[in-house]
């Protein structure tokens, strides 16, 4: 009987070029102090147990996966959670048939160390806890089944803030010293919902217009303003500047007009925006602000990055 075996990956925030990552801008991206493992242990049946756990330690997701549907899935439209892993297994089986041809038989559980509704990158964790687990490329695994730029996957292989740019398609880590002096002013919020990437994808690639090339030169040069920004003060001033501008690129209003119009202070959207997490800067302390408004996740930079 095989040990088990434990993987890990960091969850993911992206700070700058969302949206326009997609069409190569450069993107600040920071690992977080959350993330989720992977555990596997071998047994009988040809069919994986697969078990997911919360961070409350509750189950929020259970099922026997069949090897036969993991090597010859049905073609579903149906989005379920057990479909879903189905299309990564099946894309990580052909990458790597090994896992299914020469074993009997797993047992597998995940462990997210983040509430799963934060929307910190628990696929893009799954990805690359299989990706480590077979020995595969976790980028390639992400195209063929989720989508989407691949900084997620660059976050939960570093540990250390990157900037993230996909040059003619292809991910381009770079990993950078990004500590402000200033991060005692720095908070994320919770927005209560979370956002589904895929749907903002979609729906940024519909909108899209014939000004690529400049946005994303605008965006990268914004995003060189937050990495370099000495003072509190310059980076909310970036900051406002990359809402302002993605606003209108996606004709959409800003958190901060939206949710927190009488704040003092700057509010930045990450990710998909709409919902997961926004960034916060301000000169005092924000959570008496945050809770009256019914915001009562509101974790400071050093309990949120790694570092």
């Amino acid at each position: 009987m095989n040990p088990q075996k434990t993987f890990y990956s960091n969850g993911k925030l992206l700070i700058t070029g969302e949206y326009l990552v997609l069409d190569g801008a450069k993107a600040l991206a920071l690992p977080t102090k959350f993330g989720q493992n992977l555990t596997i242990e071998e047994k009988e049946n040809l069919e994986i147990s697969w078990t997911s756990y919360d961070s409350d330690g509750s189950i929020w997701f259970e099922e026997k996966i069949t090897f036969s549907e993991i090597t010859n899935p049905v073609d579903s439209k149906e989005d379920s959670i057990k479909h879903t892993l189905i299309k990564i297994l099946h894309e990580a089986y052909l990458l790597n048939p090994n896992f299914i041809n020469q074993s009997k038989g797993y047992r597998i559980t995940t462990g997210l160390t983040f509430p799963k509704k934060w929307g910190l990158g628990t696929s893009s964790t799954l990805i690359n806890n299989i990706a480590q687990w077979l020995k595969i490329d976790a980028f390639e695994l992400l195209q063929k089944s989720f989508g989407g730029s691949g900084y997620d996957i660059a976050c939960a292989q570093n540990n250390t803030p990157i900037i993230y740019q996909l040059t003619n398609g292809k991910p381009k880590v770079k990993s950078i010293n990004f500590l402000p002096d200033f991060t005692d002013k720095i908070y994320f919020v919770y927005l209560n919902k979370k956002q589904s990437s895929k749907a903002a994808i979609a729906n940024y690639r519909k909108n899209k217009t014939n000004n690529t090339e400049k946005n994303v030169l605008k965006i990268d040069k914004i995003t060189q303003e937050v990495i370099n920004a000495k003072t509190a003060g310059s980076m909310a001033l970036a900051i406002a500047n990359h809402e302002a501008f993605m606003s209108t690129i996606l004709e959409t209003t800003t958190a901060k007009e939206d949710l927190f119009s009488d704040f003092n202070g700057e509010i930045k959207s990450l990710g998909a925006w709409g919902g997961d997490f926004v960034m916060v800067i301000s000169e005092v302390n924000p959570i008496t602000y945050f809770t009256a408004k019914g915001f009562n996740t509101i974790i400071p930079y050093k309990e949120m990055i790694l570092d």
